[in-house]
């Protein structure tokens, strides 16, 4: 007969109950394959002053927290966006971000030639690069989302075309001359124009990306070519502040203008109220955070396979829909809706 001490009977169960505890604890869910992973993701924008990017900013670190929140994880966003545009800052931003522990970095190009191969050598270096709004498509990035340029250029003219009447001289204001999405829109304006035998187009403008910069360059350009009727404008910059509302009004002896611009932020709606923009074509930016970080996190943690191209949509802005647009900016937390 074996006699069993009690004591030690009841010490073993107790650490084989407190095992068994424990690896049902620690078991990670389904849904959440690393429950303790932590991600620090770079994202690196064009301009640290241009408002599109500090929406961008906005939805990155909101998708950011609901996805920590949602499954355990811990995800932090570094912003790592240079005050200007500069392409070789870029680059180091992107070596930085590979120096500092980042596990991938979220970009828009000023300019690709001057950021592929940091780039490369970031993914080289198990740092995965997702673009976003510009792309650099010879680079080893996994994904890009954003617009199709060309088809954007060819809206902005097509929607700029019947508000001239079909017929005027139009000027392009471009940006960055550097900057690839922004090379194909102005590609995609002048194609659409060519469909437009009385538009005439004066010539592309380019400008450092600053509202104040770029309504100068308007106003320049205006003056020198008073017989300028349209805009096409690749993005919206000179929109961000009130200056052309009063310079460009035919109460002031101006030639009528229409413009027709990319984005459509809350300080670019007076134009579309004032009848000075008759159509913005707005990006939903917000999204280039959010839905980066949604990508980037599926490729990471949950290992699935993303497209390489994310399409995104531009919605028309009139002032028919003014009010559900601006009803729209103040759900991702824009605070300065004028509507």
């Amino acid at each position: 007969m074996i006699t069993r001490n009690p004591l030690r009977f009841g010490l073993a169960a107790t650490l084989l109950l407190s095992s068994l505890a424990s690896c049902k604890k620690e078991a990670p869910s389904p849904a959440a394959p690393a429950g303790s992973a932590r991600y620090k993701l770079a994202l690196i924008a064009k301009s640290s002053t241009n408002p599109v990017f500090l929406a961008a900013r906005e939805g990155a670190e909101a998708a950011a927290r609901d996805l920590s929140a949602k499954h355990g994880i811990t995800i932090e966003v570094a912003w790592l966006t240079p005050p200007q545009e500069d392409g070789q800052v870029q680059a180091q931003r992107i070596a930085q971000a590979v120096n500092e522990g980042a596990n991938a970095i979220i970009l828009s190009c000023s300019d690709a030639g001057k950021v592929t191969g940091a780039i490369n050598d970031a993914v080289g270096r198990g740092v995965e690069v997702m673009t976003f709004d510009s792309d650099a498509p010879q680079s080893k990035r996994f994904a890009f989302y954003g617009v199709d340029d060309i088809k954007l250029g060819e809206r902005i003219m097509a929607e700029l075309a019947p508000q001239l009447g079909d017929k005027g001289k139009v000027a392009i204001l471009a940006g960055n001359q550097n900057a690839p999405n922004l090379r194909k829109r102005v590609d995609g304006i002048k194609r659409e124009a060519a469909k437009h035998p009385q538009i005439q187009i004066i010539d592309t403008f380019f400008h450092n990306e600053t509202p104040q910069d770029a309504a100068a360059e308007v106003l320049r350009v205006q003056n020198a070519y008073p017989e300028i009727s349209g805009w096409a404008m690749v993005g919206g910059w000179p929109l961000f502040t009130k200056t052309l509302l009063s310079d460009l009004d035919p109460k002031n002896g101006k030639t009528p203008v229409k413009i027709v611009a990319v984005d459509a932020l809350p300080a670019q709606l007076p134009y579309v109220d004032k009848g000075l923009a008759p159509v913005l074509l707005a990006q939903p930016i917000y999204n280039w955070g959010k839905v980066s970080v949604e990508t980037v996190i599926d490729k990471l943690h949950f290992k699935k396979q993303v497209p390489a191209y994310v399409p995104m949509e531009v919605e028309r802005v009139t002032k028919e829909n003014l009010g559900v647009w601006a009803k729209q900016l103040r759900e991702w937390k824009f605070t300065d809706v004028p509507f």
